[in-house]
């Protein structure tokens, strides 16, 4: 038996000797696959865990993507609290509310993002601010993963959404440029930087993927006036909110169809990297804070004298008093939720007792189901553990990998096994085991038909 910090390896490091702990686990190899390198996450700091929610009415849904925008508004959305159920992971919840993996943990640092304890409750961030570029066509924030699109046949009106971008290495380039072109159902010519870093992994990749689930470009594609990048969807959602692909800029399934849709050839679109973002709105200031990303890291001295800066000239030209000592927190907590600053202002405590509380749906959208497994099912045993917790994180994990490899844990001998299936044959049984081993630095077994006990 071994524990998840002993054996399981990221396969961004691809060391055999490297033990871990498994929060990294979690955030370094969730979503590699055999089409896509290991994404580079922020390091998260401690939250607090909120106060009792006043018990009020709840809601059952919640605007998280339309907007309509006031002329002069740059902060839209309200922040959101749902009780958490057995078998929820912090990605389905994220999935179902129109956020990304970084929004969730971030704001939910005290959870568990694979096993969060039923009956705990999950803060949604739904609350943006607009970033400092003009109301026209796509813009993309690298600093908080997220798109915003201005229809220009609906003029005052939003629509966001969370993005995966490019991991360290592979950055998303920034600057303006345009959609040059749309392709549903779009084929994947691997590039022969990919296919060369895939094969120093002994995978091989083909030259071209055609149009099914393994193509991480998903449904829909729209290339970039960037040579060789693309907004598109992705066969592995639950890498949206992570620094994950080649540079290319990746939405869920469900809103790059909407997008796709909306959006005109010769659309502009604009890439920054704002983590600092002030908003005027109803008398009050408010600041989001998130942590530059790796490639801007030894920027951020020189992004905070900037954000100060704005902010005098607010206070100046509004005549308010703001209450600097919580802007230096806010900024340090790096947390993405909008928090007002002006002196006497509520914080975050406050802000979460306050949020909307929203009735848990039957089924989140897009969350996982794991068949049953019968007697004449092929199967897996990806890892024992001695510890029912780690087993159901490494069973939650693969379960949300894309595609998904169904998995449960389960208890034999006092021991805990993570058991992936069902499988229909030997060959698909391989290969599966075959992604194990790249992603997860596992030696999957075979289980023939009638050996899961």
């Amino acid at each position: 038996m071994f524990t998840l910090e002993e054996k399981l390896k990221t396969s961004m490091s691809h060391s055999k000797s490297t033990a871990f702990r498994p929060s990294l686990l979690m955030a370094c190899t969730l979503l590699s696959s055999v089409l896509a390198g290991c994404q580079i996450m922020p390091s998260f700091g401690p939250s607090e865990a909120p106060p009792a929610a006043v018990s009020l009415p709840k809601q059952e849904n919640i605007e998280s993507h339309n907007f309509q925008l006031a002329d002069g508004q740059n902060i839209v959305g309200s922040l959101a609290t749902v009780d958490i159920r057995e078998n929820d992971t912090l990605s389905d919840i994220a999935r179902h509310y129109g956020l990304g993996y970084n929004d969730i943990t971030i704001a939910n640092a005290r959870l568990d993002p694979w096993t969060p304890q039923p009956g705990s409750q999950a803060l949604l961030p739904l609350r943006f601010i607009l970033p400092e570029a003009p109301h026209k066509g796509i813009v993309l924030n690298l600093a908080n993963m997220r798109l915003f699109f201005y229809p220009q046949k609906q003029p005052n009106t939003l629509f966001t959404y969370p993005v995966g971008i490019g991991r360290q290495g592979w950055n998303t380039p920034m600057g303006s440029t345009k959609i040059v072109s749309k392709r549903a159902n779009p084929t994947w010519t691997v590039p022969e930087s990919i296919q060369r870093e895939h094969a120093e992994k002994g995978d091989t990749l083909p030259k071209v993927v055609r149009s099914g689930p393994d193509n991480p470009l998903g449904k829909y594609a729209m290339p970039l006036g960037f040579p060789g990048y693309l907004i598109h969807g992705t066969n592995k959602p639950y890498g949206i909110g992570m620094q994950i692909s080649h540079g290319c800029v990746q939405l869920y399934p469900e809103d790059i169809e909407v997008l796709f849709n909306k959006s005109k050839v010769g659309m502009p679109v604009q890439i920054v990297h704002q983590p600092y973002l002030a908003a005027w709105d109803q008398d009050m200031l408010y600041l989001e804070a998130h942590e530059p990303l790796q490639k801007w890291a030894k920027q951020k001295p020189k992004l905070k004298k900037k954000l100060v800066g704005e902010l005098k000239r607010i206070s100046t030209e509004q005549n308010v008093s703001i209450d600097w000592e919580k802007v230096d927190r806010i900024v340090e907590r790096a947390d993405g939720i909008p928090t007002p600053i002006l002196a006497g202002s509520p914080d975050i405590a406050e802000l979460t007792t306050a949020a909307v509380q929203l009735d848990h749906p039957d089924q989140l959208y897009g969350q996982p189901v794991v068949e049953e497994l019968k007697e004449s099912d092929w199967a897996l045993l990806a890892a024992t553990f001695d510890n029912e917790t780690e087993a159901q994180q490494l069973a939650a994990m693969l379960t949300h990998q894309g595609p998904p490899i169904p998995a449960r844990q389960m208890e034999k001998n006092g021991v805990y096994q993570v058991i992936a299936g069902p499988f229909k044959n030997k060959k698909e049984v391989k290969t599966v085991a075959q992604r194990i081993r790249m992603d997860f630095e596992l030696d999957a077994k075979p289980l023939k038909p009638g050996e899961v006990n």
